[in-house]
């Protein structure tokens, strides 16, 4: 059985009472909200590794790391670099999402070293396969999916993203919506280009169950991919967003139905003050299957710098309800991150998930800010450096200025305010 059968039988796995033992809760919790739908814990039967999570109603947010080579640029040691990175300083789930001649050693070799969960987009695979058998996109049949589907299933994949929303509907309202940026997502564009091209519905959405059969088999946990998620915030909310969100809404319960453990993804480019009805508006259509999110970015203007704009838009969603962040790094809409990159944007990632966290008042969240302010209070700067995200980057910060030793910072030196405050 896969874990979403036997949360439904009433069954605790193994895995369920590791994930509650991480998040300090009940196993019944976590059985109950797998048999839901509103928590999955993404592993492969496939596969074993040491850092298992759940995501979803309850728990801790946690983040994904996305890596992956492209034919532009393509390392195995260097995505594996990133891997590391990225698990030290806090994600919880990678993707790979390579490109490019290694592609299929890139991904067996992120499987074997990585204590996290991994997830992949098989559309790109399949896609760069036609490529270098001659054939074109247009060309892409439902057999070519099931295969690379297959495929990464057997290796161990422990969540794929589909992007099996993007139909015919959809992309009649994407065609008559004036959008003022068209498709950003890369899986979306690839369907999006086949249904112009054949004037037929997506193979993807035609044959759903088939691709369920495939991941109920390994027991896979399905991402309902959001691909024509808006690029830019002036079209947040735009009908092609939610006439694919109504769609993911029914195909999450297909999925239940064979077993499949669902999150679904979104929404994209977002402002401030649309992330709640957008967050609110996923967990209605979806019956609370855990949402997973790429920011949100909060502004277009922050090319550069979007893992800031990702990190305010993903602590707000978080705290109305999204589940599961996925990094932006500084280069996003740039360049492939180098392995800087991924860690400026998993730590960007964890602070907006603590503060969503805190706000949510979840103890973890709750207990580490009463420990940082006792160690602000004590001056103890170990502590202090211990629980920051980047403990190596707050002590050369303070180092750097030459206060190494003592008890102040040169803030404030010999004036200090915690000093100055304390009884004599």
């Amino acid at each position: 059985m896969t874990t979403r059968q036997c949360a439904a039988s009433g069954i605790t796995t193994a895995e369920m009472v590791r994930v509650a033992a991480y998040e300090g809760l009940d196993p019944e919790y976590i059985r109950r909200g797998v048999a839901q739908g509103t928590i999955v814990i993404p592993k492969n039967a496939r596969r074993t590794f040491e850092l298992l999570r759940g995501i979803g109603k309850g728990l801790r947010v946690k983040i994904n790391a996305n890596i992956g080579a492209s034919p532009k640029d393509s390392s195995v040691e260097r995505e594996l670099e990133k891997l590391r990175a990225a698990v030290h300083h806090g994600a919880d789930a990678v993707m790979d999402l390579s490109l490019g001649e290694d592609i299929e050693a890139v991904r067996a070799q992120i499987l074997a070293a990585s204590p996290v969960m991994v997830g992949t987009v098989p559309v790109y695979e399949t896609v760069y396969r036609l490529a270098r058998a001659g054939r074109r996109l247009e060309e892409m049949t439902i057999d070519d999916f099931l295969e690379t589907v297959r495929s990464q299933a057997e290796q161990g994949v422990d969540f794929m993203t589909i992007h099996a929303g993007v139909n015919l509907q959809a992309l009649s309202a994407l065609e008559s919506s004036g959008r003022r940026l068209g498709v950003v997502s890369r899986g979306g564009s690839m369907l999006v280009r086949w249904m112009r091209h054949n004037r037929k519905e997506s193979p993807l959405f035609e044959h759903f169950d088939e691709i369920l059969d495939i991941l109920a088999a390994y027991d896979v946990t399905i991402s309902l991919g959001d691909g024509l998620r808006p690029g830019a915030v002036l079209d947040a909310t735009d009908r092609p967003q939610v006439t694919e969100l109504v769609t993911l809404g029914a195909l999450t319960e297909r999925a239940w139905d064979k077993g499949v453990q669902v999150i679904v993804e979104g929404p994209g480019h977002v402002p401030l003050d649309r992330i709640e009805e957008n967050v609110r508006l996923e967990k209605d259509l979806c019956r609370g299957a855990p949402f997973y999110v790429l920011g949100p970015l909060v502004t277009d203007c922050a090319a550069g710098y979007d893992h800031i704009a990702g990190a305010i838009g993903g602590a707000l969603a978080a705290f109305f309800g999204a589940d599961f962040l996925c990094y932006v790094t500084p280069g996003e809409h740039l360049r492939l991150p180098g392995v800087a990159h991924v860690v400026e944007g998993v730590i960007a990632s964890r602070i907006a998930a603590q503060a969503a966290d805190l706000a949510r008042g979840l103890v973890h969240a709750v207990a580490r800010e009463k420990e940082m302010a006792e160690a602000r209070r004590d001056l103890d700067w170990e502590r202090q450096y211990e629980l920051s995200f980047n403990p190596g980057h707050a002590r050369t910060l303070r180092e750097s200025s030459g206060m190494a030793d003592g008890d102040t910072c040169t803030m404030c030196g010999e004036f200090c305010a915690i000093k100055m405050g304390r009884k004599d």
